[in-house]
């Protein structure tokens, strides 16, 4: 058999187009360098919540979810305390009760859990799971090692980029709501010959006494005006 090619963290973060797109190949990647497995998952924990952001293979979600709700576990074991917890057998297994039945049930017997590194609140654990007890090999363990290292500094950076861009978002549709809103006003001083203090606090109360959000108010009243909906680009802070 071929050894597997080098894993780069780096490489697939940049190939990747979105946080989701490079979790999921994360888990896969992983699942393929350790044949044996019949699941991996990716879990973080932000804010005390721990959940699921990425999984291959059938056994991980349930396994995944059974140890959040009775908040123990392998996984949790190993995010929370940043440890390596390996366990050869489930069957044989007296922690995290009721867990290990419910993996045997489901046809999982061994479990390695690797630490994401915990950063800026962020917590993570690599998850994998085999049907056959002992899977992981010190050889298959120490790659896992490799990939659990690489993958939590390409995961911070892939939380700060999906960060950025949602914060990107929220600009531009505030600055898109800022654009109607001045159109709006626009009206209000050529119909009222008023300033554009007065005109923005017309538009407010009116909002308020119709309760509806000020920007709906302002589209509105463009149409109205011109029969046109309200440009939304070009924004021009006001001097």
């Amino acid at each position: 058999m071929d050894e597997p090619s080098p894993f780069d963290a780096q490489s697939l973060l940049v190939e990747s187009e979105t946080l989701d797109a490079f979790l999921s190949e994360l888990a896969a990647e992983a699942g393929r360098r350790m044949p044996g497995a019949n699941g991996c998952g990716i879990t973080l924990e932000r804010d005390g919540r721990p959940y699921t952001v990425a999984s291959a293979g059938p056994a991980a979600p349930p396994l995944d979810e059974m140890q959040y709700t009775i908040d123990a576990g392998p996984c949790l074991e190993a995010l929370r305390h940043d440890k390596e917890v390996y366990v050869t057998d489930m069957a044989e297994e007296a922690r995290w009760m009721p867990y290990p039945p419910f993996a045997v049930d489901r046809g999982t017997r061994s479990s390695l859990s690797l630490p994401l590194k915990e950063r800026h609140g962020m917590a993570g654990a690599l998850n994998l799971y085999a049907a056959a007890p002992g899977a992981f090999a010190p050889a298959d363990q120490e790659r896992l090692r490799l990939i659990a290292a690489q993958a939590s500094g390409a995961l911070v950076l892939a939380v700060r980029i999906a960060d950025a861009q949602q914060s990107a978002a929220g600009l531009q549709a505030t600055l898109r709501s800022r654009t109607v809103i001045d159109q709006a006003m626009g009206v209000i001083m050529g119909q009222q010959r008023c300033g554009a203090d007065d005109a923005f606090a017309f538009l407010r109360t009116a909002s308020q006494n119709r309760n509806i959000k000020l920007r709906e108010l302002c589209a509105q009243l463009i149409r109205n005006v011109t029969g046109e909906p309200p440009r939304e680009g070009n924004f021009r802070p006001r001097g």
